[in-house]
């Protein structure tokens, strides 16, 4: 058995390993999902399904210091946002339960016409099939979470290949749900080749197909899937955020800085493009360019670390990059602008780049944070809606005319207002629009997408 290295991302230390798999491996696992599914004396009952659940999320509690010393060690994301991630897994072990409750058809309504007299019908939800999940690197356990739990609580068998870069916290999970009670045959995490994660995606066999991850795979992805095979596809944004003159900026910068540089950028919803009235850009964009130098860059496993690596030394050339094109091309940096280490970049600041810069086009992924002046808000508001993707997006100002206004106008599927963009509870709908996305996240949410109606039409 061949092994896959783990590594700390702060100082490239090599941390753990996990197994790699083969197609023989993953088409076992695909041939008896398929079966169970089948079969439907196999099928779980939803008391054990609850019970497996339950029994994990204790098991999770027990070692929640430990899970979330593993997000940070293995993803670079700061300790006392991985206590979060921790704490927002085990939680989401909750909602699965509650939802396991919520499973529910309705009665469809038979007598409206003459057609339908005599007839008594209602629907059921029934499990879709096999779930094949890949995932992103940057919540290593809280993604898996939200991808693995809900087909377990709607009966599901699921195969998962986590982020190559962040195994180990979704082989533990995958572990602690069969010390739980899950049968294997039911849950099994791998990592598989290129190829393989392909063949393992687009196989006839899989019913649902989840992805976190980039646009281009994604969609890429996405056309190669199967005839019958459903999907929800969940990609970046590049994120906006109205700030106009009205906004308290006190309230406002600590809230930016926080979206903007929380795990250094490396969120699909992160703070990246703020439009400032031009009456207050200046001061706003000084304030939290003030808030950035105060942060600590560091290994994410320090107590007092704010911002940890990006997740390879490569995206930190790629930042560095993008950043040199904006300077060059007039964007004036208030703060950061440079690599700290092989595997750090200073939280950055700046201050009206090129609109034509690939840091205004593109998702950074990475702890810079652009601010952009704006005389008329719709001006502001167009700019926003410029590119192809559309996530969740906020307002800043004291305003309710206003709020709504950006509200309504924003190519957005969730507006904040006096909120960053990042903001996310595990039972909102979380959904990418445009090329951002496609499907519904959010564990509700994706229980429903696991599930298929099935409609009893009876005639007496």
């Amino acid at each position: 058995m061949t092994m896959k290295t783990v590594v700390n991302p702060f100082d490239l230390s090599e941390i753990g390993s996990v197994p790699t798999a083969e197609w023989d491996e993953i088409d076992a696992f695909l041939t008896r999902a398929h079966e169970l599914s089948e079969d439907r004396s196999a099928w779980m009952k939803a008391h054990e399904r609850a019970a497996i659940l339950h029994r994990a999320m204790e098991i999770m509690k027990e070692r929640r210091d430990h899970l979330a010393f593993q997000i940070a060690n293995e993803g670079g994301k700061p300790l006392i946002d991985a206590r979060v991630e921790a704490d927002r897994a085990i939680n989401g072990m909750e909602l699965c339960i509650h939802e396991i409750g919520a499973l529910k058809g309705t009665e469809i309504p038979m007598g409206l016409t003459s057609a339908g007299d005599g007839r008594l019908a209602w629907t059921t939800r029934e499990p879709i099939g096999p779930v094949v999940a890949v995932s992103a690197f940057n919540h290593p356990l809280n993604l898996i979470v939200h991808q693995v739990a809900p087909a377990v609580a709607v009966g599901c068998p699921v195969i998962v290949k986590p982020a190559s870069d962040t195994p180990l916290s979704c082989f533990e999970f995958i572990d602690i749900l069969h010390e739980a009670g899950l049968p294997k045959e039911w849950a099994k995490a791998v990592a598989p080749s290129r190829d393989a994660s392909e063949k393992m995606v687009t196989d006839p066999r899989v019913a649902f197909f989840t992805f976190i991850g980039s646009a281009g795979v994604g969609w890429s992805l996405r056309s190669k899937l199967s005839p019958g095979t459903r999907c929800a596809l969940e990609h970046g944004g590049v994120a906006p955020v109205i700030v106009d003159q009205t906004a308290d900026l006190e309230a406002a910068v600590p809230s930016l800085a926080k979206g903007g540089f929380y795990h250094s950028g490396q969120v699909c919803v992160s703070v990246q493009r703020v439009f400032a009235h031009s009456s207050i850009v200046d001061e706003l964009a000084g304030k939290l360019a003030d808030a950035a130098k105060a942060l600590k860059v560091g290994n994410a496993i320090e107590e007092d670390v704010e911002c940890g690596p990006l997740i390879r030394p490569a995206e930190v050339d790629r930042v560095a990059q993008w950043v040199e094109e904006a300077r060059d091309g007039g964007g004036t940096v208030l703060c950061g602008g440079e690599r700290l280490s092989e595997t750090t970049y200073a939280p950055t600041v700046l201050l009206n780049p090129p609109a034509d810069a690939t840091i205004s086009r593109k998702e950074v992924f990475g702890p810079v944070v652009c601010v952009y002046s704006y005389d008329n808000v719709d001006d502001a508001i167009a700019r926003a809606n410029s590119l192809d993707v559309s996530f969740q997006a906020a307002v800043f100002t004291n305003d309710l005319n206003a709020a709504m206004h950006t509200y309504r106008n924003i190519n957005a599927s969730a507006v904040m207002v006096n909120d960053h963009t990042a903001f996310r509870t595990d039972w909102m709908p979380f959904t990418g629009l445009k090329t951002s996305g496609h499907g519904t996240g959010g564990i509700p949410y994706t229980c429903h997408e696991m599930t298929i109606e099935k409609m009893i039409v009876i005639k007496g």
